[in-house]
């Protein structure tokens, strides 16, 4: 492995990283980060892959930093509910995280899931698995289906801005989904293969349609739904190029919270149970 290559990993893994540290409230609205220096000790990395991973979060919108000044978190993912249970979040904001653990705190955990990269699934499925290490939480069934846009097809976005044939942004991008999608079976495998959770399946279809939104359906009893917000913003190549992209927004988009209650005929209620006829129509008759 070259150190170029090596390099890159290492700005992908401390990107995303901090990206979910920013979306879970880590880092909350308004505070400073660490400083580099500190970021590179704790990662084990160089303070150049940090001002590169730093650099991408602020095109993205997280964060702004000025020169010799430390980064200010400008921006975090946000949740709107309409459930009677959001009060909780009056004091502390609502965030996918605590969202995904609590769906882990069940015997049986259903996970329907639509979205343009694994990314931030992967994440904070390691985070569940930690804790199911660990001896938290004890699921014995985890299924988890996922739809995925087809690797061939050709998409409005991420495109280079100016040239719209470049190749390196989807291929980027499909780059970021194999290792998330790898990540996640051998997540999920080990988890079986340890006998930590007796029940295991990981299904992924693909299917030719753009997403415009992404999509958790959990346990078919809640749904989390946010569009993808197109953006301008610089991406940074495992190379250390810079590459002026139309590209959407994933981690930083707002999601709104939907919960099925005892009435059918409520917002909440219509709005899970159409969404889960919805995913498994895709899923039967688009995917494969």
């Amino acid at each position: 492995m070259t150190k170029r290559t090596k390099d890159g990993g290492a700005f992908q893994r401390v990107s995303e990283e901090l990206r979910v540290r920013l979306s879970d409230g880590g880092y909350p609205l308004g505070s400073f980060l660490p400083s580099q220096e500190t970021l590179a000790q704790e990662f084990g990395v160089s303070r150049d892959t940090v001002q590169r991973a730093l650099r991408e979060l602020g095109s993205e919108g997280w964060i702004e930093s000025g020169r010799g000044k430390r980064s200010r978190v400008v921006m975090r993912q946000h949740i709107q509910s309409s459930a009677p249970r959001a009060s909780r979040s009056r004091h502390h904001p609502m965030t996918l995280g605590p969202l995904i653990g609590e769906a882990f705190e069940r015997d049986e955990v259903t996970l329907d899931i639509s979205t343009l990269t694994s990314e931030s699934l992967d994440a904070h499925i390691r985070i569940q698995a930690e804790r199911i290490r660990a001896g938290d939480i004890s699921p014995r069934r985890i299924h988890l289906r996922m739809l995925l846009p087809s690797a061939t097809q050709d998409m409005p976005y991420p495109r280079a801005k100016d040239h719209r044939d470049d190749p390196r942004l989807p291929e980027r991008l499909r780059a970021i989904t194999e290792a998330h999608t790898a990540s996640l079976r051998t997540v999920l495998d080990q988890l079986h293969t340890e006998r930590l959770v007796p029940e295991v399946l990981l299904e992924i279809r693909r299917t030719r349609l753009t997403p415009t939104f992404k999509l958790y359906v959990i346990n078919r009893d809640e749904v989390l739904h946010g569009f993808y917000e197109p953006i301008l913003r610089t991406v940074i190549l495992s190379d250390g190029t810079e590459v002026e992209a139309v590209d959407v927004l994933g981690f930083g988009a707002t999601l709104t919270h939907h919960v099925r209650d005892a009435d059918p005929t409520s917002p909440g209620s219509v709005f899970v149970a159409n969404t889960t006829r919805w995913f498994d129509a895709v899923w039967e008759l688009l995917a494969v």
